[in-house]
């Protein structure tokens, strides 16, 4: 087994970060930002993940990741093991 995902097992793991973020309240937009990451923000009193649509896949999960590991309610949402895995490693980084 593989440390670093595929860019296939990437795109994957964007999606289903995507549709965990979504589960726990979160709508994801994918958009230009110019040189900004993106990251989470409240618009119109909705919780909002931007990412920046011109960044590499592996970049918008990282961000992704990061954003979603600090919140509560995804303990107890049913994720992949390779999912868990990139979550639990942000927890630790922070």
């Amino acid at each position: 087994m593989h440390d670093v995902p595929t860019p296939l097992e990437t795109l994957g793991l964007l999606e289903e970060a995507m549709q965990l973020a979504a589960a726990i309240g979160f709508q994801v937009r994918e958009e230009p930002l110019g040189d900004l990451p993106g990251g989470p923000c409240q618009i119109g009193g909705r919780r909002v993940i931007l990412l920046n649509l011109s960044r590499p896949a592996a970049a918008r999960l990282d961000l992704l990741a990061a954003a979603l590991a600090g919140e509560p309610a995804v303990a107890a949402q049913p994720v992949s093991r390779l999912l868990a895995a990139r979550l639990e490693a942000e927890r630790r980084a922070s």
